[in-house]
């Protein structure tokens, strides 16, 4: 028979537990061949879930007097299908925002040597980054390489603009030819997907945080991420590892 805890699903959104009191039988060691009414009737109404934890090497006895509840672990479909969900191993996995709001997805860049960088428009290092940046981005673009710039204000609040005035800043000033995207996080809770995965492939001397402006990620063809330089390392000291990766002599 039943016991009364059987008729309630005990649990949060993606999780619930059920019990079920047996008389003095037995779990058979599949869930297909459990009698119907040992499964509470409301959980027939309940779609696509999924029970576990059923013991498979051997039966467990209970006694017929016994008021101990069966406790199973119940996971729905859509839990199971995040917990499998392909976790990213390259920056080609990855969809972004640009500054103008369309998704981007990153695999356009596939064969593409990239250098990431946060940028900032009122920061000590704002000009010299963003001229070496254009200029390397001239030199090299039609050989495969390409600049991604992520706009951030976590540094001095020194990117404060909109997404528009940021674009208009960086093109008009210093002709950037290269993709602006949408102002991101590139630190704590909310830190842009694309940062964390960034920062666990390299980390930096003192943690894998962003320390400032202008932190670089060099990404080979492939998409993995091979090199991480520090703000004050300037776009020029690093031309030798692009031409590397790139090919090129």
């Amino acid at each position: 028979m039943l016991c009364s805890s059987s008729r309630r699903i005990l649990g949060c959104r993606s999780l619930a537990v059920f019990a079920i009191s047996v008389p003095k039988f037995y779990i058979p060691r599949h869930l297909s061949s459990v009698p119907k009414f040992y499964i509470p009737r409301h959980l027939s109404s309940v779609p696509k879930f999924i029970v576990s934890g059923l013991p498979r090497s051997s039966s467990i006895p209970f006694s017929f007097f016994s008021r101990k509840p069966i406790l199973f672990l119940v996971k729905s479909a859509s839990t199971m299908a995040s917990q499998s969900k392909k976790e990213p191993t390259s920056i080609h996995d990855f969809t972004v925002k640009d500054a103008r709001g369309n998704d981007v997805d990153l695999s356009v860049y596939k064969g593409k040597v990239l250098v990431i960088v946060n940028v900032a428009s009122q920061c000590g290092l704002t000009n010299s980054n963003y001229t070496e940046l254009s200029k390397i981005y001239d030199k090299y673009k039609d050989q495969g390489l390409e600049i991604l710039a992520f706009p951030c204000n976590q540094f001095g609040q020194q990117e404060p603009g909109t997404n528009e005035q940021i674009l208009e800043f960086a093109c008009t000033r210093f002709k950037a030819e290269y993709p602006i995207f949408d102002k991101v996080d590139v630190n704590g809770q909310n830190s842009a997907p694309i940062y964390q995965f960034l920062k666990s492939s390299k980390g930096g001397i003192f943690g894998s945080g962003i320390k400032w402006n202008f932190t670089k990620f060099l990404v080979d063809k492939e998409g993995n991420v091979v090199d991480r330089y520090a703000p004050t390392t300037s776009p020029l000291s690093m031309e030798n590892d692009i031409k590397k990766l790139l090919g090129v002599s």
